[in-house]
C-alpha cells in the first residue's frame, strides 16, 4: 500500500506547467527548425518541471501523473514547438508501457521506472522502425548477446541515456526470435549518426544510432517474441504510445488553428472568409474528438487484438484530421500562409510526420479490414 504521504500528495497542474514551458521556448522553435538543430532547451525545461518523471507510479519514485494529464501537456506544448512535443513524447511512452504493466500485470519493471525516476533517465525509442519485424542482429556469447543493427527515427538521442531497442536472434531452437532489451548510449559501439535532414519536425534529431557488436547481458533481455507478429507486449505498446505521440501532432495543428484565426478576424469579413472559419473547426473538432479516443481507449479498454484495432482506427482519423486542420488553417490566411515568419509553413511541414508512424493508414486499412471479416489481426 502507498503510504500517507504519496497519498496525500497535491496533484500537480501538468497542463499549466506544460503551458509554462511552452511560453519559455516559443521563440526557439523557428531557429531550431531552420538550423535543423535539436530542441535542447525544450528538454531542459522538461527536466527541470520533472517531466521526465512524471508518468513513473509515485510508488516508485516517480510523480504519478495522470496518463491523459500527460497527453494533454503534450498537445499544449506542440502548440509552440511540435519538435519538442513529439521528442517527448518518444520518452513518455517507454515509461507509460512499463508503468501500466507494472500496476495492472504485476511486471518485474521496476528497477527501469525507479532508475527512470531516481537519475533523470532520458529513453530514447526505436521502436517505430522496428516495429513487429525488428532488425538487426543479435548473437548469442557467452553471459549475453553481441548486437550490431542500425536503428533510425531515434528521436533526442542527443541527449539519451538509455536506447531501448530490440534485434533478431536467429539461432534459437525454436527459430527468429526478437529479443527486448535497453543498452545505455555510453556502452562500447554504440554510436549516434547525424542523418536527420527532413521535411518537418527537425527539431527533434530524430538520427540514426548504430550498434556494432554492442554487449548485451542475459540480464538486459525484458522480451522475446516471434518476428512479425502481434504479441500482447505490442498490443500495449501501440494503444499506448500513440495518443502521446499524436497528442502532439493535434498540439501543432492547435497551434496552426489559433494562429490562422488571430489573422482571419482582422480581415475584412466576407462569407468566403466566415466559411473557411468554419471548415478549419471542423477539421479541428475532428482531430480533437480523434485523439480522446485514442485516448479513452488506452484509459478503459482491455488489452488484445480488438482494443488495438479501435485505437488503429482512432490513429489514422487523427493524422488525417490534424494534417487537414492546419490545410485549412493556412487556406483560410491564404497566400501570407506560405511565408515562414507567420509559423503556419512550418506547422504543415511538421504535421506531415502524422502520416508515417505505424501503423500508417494502408496497413491499419488491411488490419481493421481483416478484424470486420473474422479474419484475425495477423497476416
Amino acid at each position: 500500500m502507498p503510504d500517507a504521504a504519496i497519498i496525500d500528495r497535491p496533484r500537480t497542474d501538468w497542463v499549466a506547467l506544460a503551458d509554462q514551458v511552452g511560453r519559455e521556448i516559443a521563440a526557439t522553435a523557428a531557429r531550431h527548425d531552420e538550423e535543423e538543430s535539436f530542441v535542447e532547451e525544450g528538454f531542459r525545461a522538461l527536466k527541470a518541471a520533472g517531466f521526465f518523471k512524471a508518468l513513473v507510479p509515485a510508488e516508485l519514485g516517480g510523480l504519478g501523473a495522470d496518463y491523459r494529464d500527460i497527453c494533454n501537456a503534450i498537445r499544449r506544448i506542440g502548440t509552440c514547438c511540435g519538435s519538442t512535443a513529439l521528442a517527448f513524447s518518444m520518452h513518455s511512452h517507454l515509461v507509460a508501457v512499463p508503468a501500466w504493466r507494472w500496476r495492472h500485470e504485476k511486471a518485474p519493471v521496476e528497477g527501469l521506472l525507479k532508475r527512470v525516476a531516481a537519475e533523470g533517465l532520458v529513453l530514447i525509442s526505436t521502436g517505430g522502425n522496428d516495429w513487429l519485424p525488428s532488425n538487426g542482429r543479435a548473437v548469442k556469447v557467452e553471459g549475453g548477446f553481441r548486437v550490431t543493427a542500425k536503428k533510425t527515427f531515434s528521436s533526442a538521442c542527443q541527449m539519451g541515456d538509455l536506447l531501448v531497442t530490440s534485434a533478431i536472434h536467429h539461432d534459437g531452437a525454436e527459430g527468429p526470435e526478437v529479443l527486448h532489451f535497453a543498452v545505455p548510449f555510453k556502452a562500447e559501439g554504440v554510436r549516434v549518426i547525424d542523418t536527420w535532414r527532413v521535411l518537418g519536425m527537425r527539431g527533434t534529431g530524430s538520427h540514426d544510432v548504430s550498434l556494432e557488436d554492442v554487449f548485451v547481458p542475459d540480464a538486459a533481455i525484458v522480451a522475446r517474441r516471434p518476428p512479425g507478429k502481434w504479441h500482447m507486449l505490442f498490443h500495449h505498446v501501440f494503444v499506448l504510445a500513440f495518443p502521446l505521440v499524436y497528442s502532439a501532432y493535434v498540439g501543432v495543428a492547435e497551434g496552426a488553428r489559433d494562429r490562422a484565426l488571430d489573422i482571419a478576424r482582422a480581415k475584412p469579413k466576407s462569407a468566403a472568409l466566415t466559411i473557411a472559419a468554419g471548415r478549419l473547426e471542423n477539421a479541428f473538432m475532428a482531430a480533437e474528438m480523434a485523439l480522446d479516443r485514442m485516448i479513452a481507449i488506452a484509459e478503459h479498454e482491455a488489452p488484445g487484438p480488438e482494443r488495438t484495432n479501435r485505437a488503429a482506427i482512432a490513429h489514422t482519423l487523427a493524422a488525417q484530421a490534424a494534417i487537414e486542420t492546419v490545410e485549412r488553417a493556412m487556406d483560410l490566411v491564404g497566400g501570407a500562409s506560405f511565408y515562414r515568419d507567420l509559423g503556419l509553413e512550418r506547422a504543415f511541414r511538421d504535421v506531415q510526420g502524422a502520416r508515417f508512424h505505424p501503423l500508417q493508414e494502408l496497413p491499419q486499412l488491411e488490419l481493421t479490414g481483416r478484424m470486420a471479416l473474422g479474419m484475425g489481426i495477423d497476416g
